[in-house]
């Protein structure tokens, strides 16, 4: 963290971007450019409206580079790690996401999509939003490090993408285009990997997840997962739940199939 005395706080600001920085805290200005907290508040007042920087939440802040002014912010894949150690959160990127950053990119997602372990409001900078989805397990869950354009982020790997396009339906837009995610995921799922996520999440979620990829024929790669499920007395489930559950009934994984799937491959 370079340290500036006395400066004007767009300098210091600037000297931060020379070495590669784009996120600060408030604390961090009252210390490196030596301004009081009310003349450090007044100056980024200004650098907001200048747009040369966005504060997604209170005490943290981005900077915007001249090619992202007229967006209002830099991508979210340049902060949301500062983010989330700034909340002191775990995290990983998922969902629409995560999926596209493996390949699947069917679906481009509107929003940053995040698993985090506490409820959490969706983050605005510019045209930038962040929605969390909460998991009280996230940190347990499998991802890994990917290199962005200034640091690191977590992604959930392809197995817990797929798990999670099962249990946070609404955030993959509904069944149909979770499946149709999962069709495009496939070719990365390592069938071991899946088991060893089941434990983590509910029984339902298995279920569902292994009616989903036998649906979009990767029967071969449900193999070990059906095996894994079949000593642990589930019950049938509802494909959708919320919704009458339907008289067909998958006998492989259980599922009462309650609705139909439109799939767009």
């Amino acid at each position: 963290m370079p340290t500036v005395r006395r400066v004007k706080l767009s300098t210091w600001v600037e000297h931060l971007q020379s070495h590669g920085r784009y996120t600060f805290t408030r604390s961090e200005v009252e210390a490196g450019s030596g301004q009081s907290p009310v003349a450090a508040q007044s100056a980024l007042r200004r650098l907001r409206r200048q747009g040369r920087i966005v504060s997604p939440r209170r005490g943290f802040h981005v900077v915007v580079p001249a090619e992202y002014r007229a967006a209002g912010a830099p991508p979210a894949s340049w902060f949301i790690d500062d983010l989330m150690r700034h909340l002191g959160q775990p995290y990983y990127v998922s969902l629409l996401s995560a999926a596209a950053l493996h390949g699947a990119a069917h679906q481009q997602p509107m929003v940053f999509q995040v698993v985090t372990a506490t409820p959490t409001r969706a983050v605005r900078a510019g045209r930038v939003t962040i929605r969390f989805w909460m998991a009280s397990n996230a940190e347990r869950m499998p991802a890994t490090e990917l290199q962005t354009e200034t640091g690191i982020m977590l992604v959930a790997t392809p197995e817990t993408v797929a798990f999670d396009l099962v249990r946070y339906p609404s955030g993959a837009g509904q069944l149909s285009n979770a499946t149709t995610v999962l069709a495009e995921l496939a070719e990365r799922l390592d069938p071991k990997a899946l088991v060893g996520i089941a434990p983590l999440v509910r029984l339902p979620d298995v279920q569902r997840l292994g009616y989903l990829l036998d649906a979009v024929g990767e029967q071969r790669r449900t193999g070990p997962l059906a095996s894994w499920l079949g000593g642990r007395g589930h019950r049938v489930v509802p494909l959708r739940s919320g919704v009458a559950p339907g008289t067909e009934v998958d006998t492989r994984w259980k599922v009462a199939v309650n609705v139909e799937l439109e799939l767009d491959l």
